[in-house]
């Protein structure tokens, strides 16, 4: 199953690089799920598992990247 946003959620991967979340692909029951992110620098679709991908900012649960 896909699950496409209607807003892009502001993420954070491979430790540094921000993007914006498009859509996510469950993974299953013993799987990780998918996620497809468009990256800010050069506009780059990559594909992260879900322990790969960190929320960059969400005011409604008052989380915040840690620098």
């Amino acid at each position: 199953m896909i699950h496409e946003f209607n807003n892009p959620i502001p993420v954070v991967v491979e430790t540094d690089k921000v993007g914006y979340a498009i859509y996510v692909r469950d993974g299953g029951s013993f799987e990780n799920d998918i996620w497809c992110v468009a990256l800010c620098d050069g506009g780059i679709v990559r594909h992260y598992r879900s322990d790969q991908i960190r929320m960059y900012q969400n005011a409604t649960l008052d989380l915040c990247k840690s620098k």
